[in-house]
């Protein structure tokens, strides 16, 4: 009797200790000031042949929360995958994208097909950023 008590506790501490929740290492956001465009997946406005295909390949869909940064921002570890909180929008935006080497500390949203809303955007706006590290 007393072992089959003995085997119930061990397997009972065992998966509580399994199903308790894992504590996650608070994550480190640094924050820089940018400029901001937002941009479409269009012929005109990045590729003729792929529009919807980002520069490290990704697809873009419509709806997703993308953006695309200047090369300059690659060094202070906005890179592919990266996560973004963008001032006066919603949600977390993810690095998929970037820009022409001509471009420095700056960001493009992408707005999908949705070009009245990248004009509605407007062409810059000077906003803050704050980001996480892909691998954090």
């Amino acid at each position: 009797m007393h072992r089959y008590l003995a085997i119930t506790i061990s397997v009972l501490t065992l998966l509580c200790t399994l199903s308790a929740p894992v504590q996650a290492e608070p994550v480190e956001w640094k924050e820089l000031s940018v400029s901001a465009s937002a941009y479409n997946s269009v012929p005109w406005q990045t590729t003729k042949v792929k529009p919807a295909i980002a520069a490290w390949g990704d697809e873009l869909k419509p709806g997703m929360r993308v953006i695309a940064v200047s090369r300059d921002l690659l060094k202070q570890g906005l890179t592919n995958g990266a996560r973004v909180k963008i001032e006066g929008l919603p949600g977390v935006y993810t690095v998929r994208d970037k820009m022409n080497s001509r471009w420095r500390k700056k960001i493009d949203i992408y707005m999908g097909k949705d070009v009245a809303a990248a004009r509605e955007f407007g062409l810059r706006k000077d906003i803050q950023i704050s980001w996480a590290d892909p691998n954090e």
